[in-house]
């Protein structure tokens, strides 16, 4: 190898958002990336807008969501539904419901609604801050895992798009987000397997209009005589509209292709009769084929990555393919995170296809039912009042029907709170290697889901807080103690800190090696930089007292240390509300670790003596580079 070639840690080819988000995570975390576009120009007008509740759930967490919100975006908080009127009377509104139910523990239940474009400008001023930026216009030509340098495997090879020059790299990783047209994903071998065999034209235009349709602020699905639109308003006043022209079925289905702009809004005319609508102008308009497919392998050799949307496709009905990309990106993040830091085997990186995979399938299989409800039937008012309420929707037949057991099903998946990643070495089952009693199985901290929300005091300063926001996206995992009461857990929390710093405990094996010389005011990491602490408490804020309740490891963690004493309407009941919601009992205490995306990993009883962190000792053991434990086991021997 010569030694002028540079070398990075992640060659990124494609800044959409799966190749943005992706950059950001490991910029922040410290890695040194490659990132090319073809493009010449970051996204200028058109594609992807909405925003799901989990996914800016996300981008709070990061600290990017006040950026996003500065752009005034569209908020969705419900979908209007709308059919043919009787007696050829044009159209009329049939129903709505809420965009995400309150079945669903969102913070914010509502979709946003922004232009690509702004929530692309808002990672890049991210990346720009921690070093990193898109080169442009360059396009991947080759890419080879030949193993000259076992540092840098990979050589990467990429030409400018204008002047034809090209240049080669050396990387540990290689990562495709070039969207449907992944040179990437072509050059492995790798094919997309259609779902449905059936693909469909759909034309998308963003304008600014005018209209008298009394609900062009809100997502509506509208069907006529003179067929379907989807309406969803933009951010300055733009209004966005989806017009499904043909499937592939159709005999005219390639000449639908060359549909114009001005046959388009004709037809947007007569589906909204009887009102009208008019165009000041079109931003941008679109007309393009989407089928349901889904790559059939996500990766190779643990090197070389593909995410978004050159691994799985489908129809923009729900509002998916964006969101999708950031979870793939996150989940991708950490794990390659944690290799290289050297805390997880390599071999982890297997369930970032394993993981990720599964929940495109499940979007495929959704977005399948999603289609055909909206394409081929409408909800009756009496099924639509019965999703909206949230109740089991029986309308007195004794059975749920179909579309309010869609309906449901969809809604949390779609929010993104319905993703449940499978049993494997990072989400605990009775199958898991680490198999001590202690671990407990709880329907609300289920493993692979998201942790949920709950709102506690601050000890410190008596802030209210969102407790599963406390920790940024730090790439650490989180360990959450709930404690329960302070009278009854003062020993259990004792044994656990000794248990934490004996040797071989993966608390004390993955110590930072700065440790002397670690800031006062570091407040998440400044024992372990993979490892993030937080301290519950059953009691209100004035009954705790840090010096005297909680033990000197876990009080360098003051900042969070926390009193579960604010009442919560979804379990009105209980005194301990964010021990409720976690399916603890107040009385008992438990350690949640979850995931440094914010999914449950497992829940371990907390005990006296060794046996919590014994447990947490099996569970971290089960990926870590290091053996844990033993020694400690040996040493009682």
């Amino acid at each position: 190898m010569a030694s002028s070639t540079a070398c990075f840690d992640v060659v990124v080819v494609g800044a959409g958002p799966a190749g943005l988000f992706l950059a950001v995570c490991l910029a922040r975390w410290g890695y040194k990336i490659k990132h090319i576009d073809k493009r010449e120009v970051p996204t200028v007008t058109g594609r992807a807008d909405g925003i799901q509740p989990r996914s800016l759930h996300i981008f709070r967490n990061m600290g990017l969501k006040r950026q996003l919100m500065a752009h005034d975006p569209a908020k969705l908080y419900e979908v209007s539904f709308w059919d043919p009127a009787p007696a050829g009377r044009g159209i009329h509104r049939t129903g709505s419901w809420s965009a995400c139910p309150e079945f669903i523990d969102a913070r914010y239940p509502f979709t946003t609604v922004l232009h690509q474009g702004f929530i692309e400008r808002g990672l890049l001023d991210d990346m720009r801050k921690h070093g990193a930026d898109v080169q442009r216009p360059w396009e991947i030509v080759g890419f080879e895992n030949d193993g000259k340098d076992p540092r840098y495997p990979l050589e990467v090879t990429f030409k400018h798009a204008k002047t034809g020059g090209s240049e080669s790299v050396r990387a540990r990783y290689l990562f495709s987000g070039e969207g449907a047209r992944s040179f990437v994903r072509d050059k492995l071998g790798f094919t997309i397997r259609r779902k449905d065999p059936v693909s469909h034209v759909w034309a998308v235009m963003d304008g600014v209009v005018r209209t008298d349709f009394p609900d062009v602020k809100m997502k509506c699905t509208i069907h006529s005589d003179y067929g379907s639109i989807m309406v969803i308003p933009r951010e300055n006043n733009l209004t966005r509209l989806y017009i499904q022209l043909a499937s592939s079925t159709d005999k005219n289905a390639d000449s639908q292709k060359e549909t114009t702009e001005a046959e388009v809004q004709a037809s947007a005319k007569n589906i909204l009769k009887p009102y009208c609508i008019e165009w000041d102008r079109v931003e941008w308009y679109s007309v393009y084929p989407i089928g349901q497919g889904i790559v059939e392998k996500y990766g190779s050799d643990n090197r070389i990555f593909l995410g978004g949307d050159c691994c799985h496709t489908h129809s923009p009905k729900a509002g998916q393919g964006m969101n999708h990309a950031f979870h793939d990106a996150l989940n991708l993040a950490w794990k390659i995170h944690h290799v290289e830091a050297g805390f997880a085997d390599r071999s982890i990186l297997s369930t970032y296809e394993s993981e990720r995979k599964l929940i495109a399938e499940n979007l495929l299989e959704f977005d399948a039912k999603y289609s055909a409800l909206f394409s081929q039937r409408m909800p009756s008012a009496s099924e639509v009042g019965a999703a909206s309420a949230g109740n089991d929707g029986d309308s007195g037949s004794g059975e749920e029907s179909e579309f309010v057991k869609t309906f449901k099903t969809n809604t949390e998946f779609t929010s993104g709170y319905g993703i449940l990643y499978p049993a494997n070495e990072f989400n605990w089952s009775p199958s898991h290697r680490a198999a001590s009693h202690l671990f407990i199985q709880l329907s609300k901290l289920r493993p692979g889901y998201v942790m949920p929300s709950a709102n506690v005091t601050r000890v410190v300063d008596a802030n209210l807080v969102h407790l599963e926001q406390e920790i940024p996206m730090n790439g650490s995992f989180r360990i959450f103690i709930f404690a329960g009461k302070p009278s009854t857990s003062r020993a259990a929390l004792a044994d656990l800190a000794v248990n934490l710093v004996k040797p071989r405990s993966f608390y004390k094996t993955y110590e930072r090696n700065d440790l002397s010389t670690v800031s006062y005011h570091e407040r998440d990491n400044p024992h372990s930089h993979f490892f993030s602490v937080c301290t519950v408490f059953a009691a209100p804020r004035h009954k705790i007292e840090i010096s005297k309740s909680v033990p000197a490891l876990l009080a360098r963690y003051s900042d969070h240390i926390y009193a579960d004493d604010v009442w919560d309407g979804r379990v009105p009941e209980a005194k301990a509300s964010a021990h409720a919601k976690m399916g603890l009992d107040a009385n008992a205490g438990a350690v949640a670790i979850v995931r440094p995306d914010g999914h449950v990993g497992c829940a371990v009883r907390l005990v006296e003596g060794s046996g919590t962190v014994d447990a947490l000792n099996e569970y971290f053991g089960a990926f870590a580079t290091k053996k844990l434990g033993q020694g400690i086991m040996q040493a009682k021997m």
